[in-house]
């Protein structure tokens, strides 16, 4: 079978990959946590999770309620000096692979002896702060990028590391691939 003709494929351009995004408002850390576990009722093994968003916006807290969705074992904290750590499911789901890229300053190249390309396919990777080092992982991914809301909170206009864990967030998720092309984002319950 032929493959139909496609103009851009003769120039050799790259068609972008499909992309889907919702936006959360988010006023707490226990909703920060709903959010990881709504969002885990759409994860399934293979899916790569990038985490955006300043020290102390909330990655962490995302990451512990996908956690407790998935069903993992473990206490899901900051692997910010470990680098990595797998968390085994309790309920024959996938297993949770949550990096903490903070610290690596190369590309691809420096992730590789984490072997993420290994446990990708049965994991479900999370990587805070993976912007610009993992991509290559895979065309299909969930972009997490969490900012403080302007005006948002009684540490509003302050220095965002004193800011109080009431202000708020906006959390805006980006499926990109086809992987995510038929998945409602805007349906998780946060």
């Amino acid at each position: 079978m032929e493959a139909p003709h496609s103009p851009a494929a003769e120039s050799g351009a790259v068609r972008p990959a499909p992309s889907v995004t919702a936006r959360f408002t988010v006023d707490s850390p226990e909703r920060m946590s709903e959010l990881g576990r709504g969002l885990a009722a759409l994860l399934r093994p293979g899916d790569l999770v990038m985490l955006t968003g300043e020290l102390g916006a909330g990655k962490t807290t995302l990451t512990r309620g996908l956690g407790a969705g998935l069903g993992v074992r473990g206490a899901v904290t900051s692997p910010t000096f470990v680098i990595a750590r797998v968390h085994p499911s309790l309920t024959a789901g996938p297993p949770l692979v949550h990096v903490d890229a903070y610290r690596l300053g190369g590309g691809l190249d420096e992730m590789e002896d984490l072997d993420l390309d290994v446990s990708l396919p049965e994991s479900v990777v999370v990587v805070e702060w993976g912007d610009g080092k993992v991509e290559e992982l895979s065309e299909d991914r969930l972009h997490v990028v969490i900012d403080r809301a302007v005006g948002a909170g009684p540490g509003a206009g302050a220095d965002p590391l004193a800011a109080t864990e009431h202000d708020q967030r906006v959390v805006t998720l980006t499926g990109i691939g086809t992987r995510w092309s038929d998945v409602d984002l805007t349906a998780i319950s946060a």
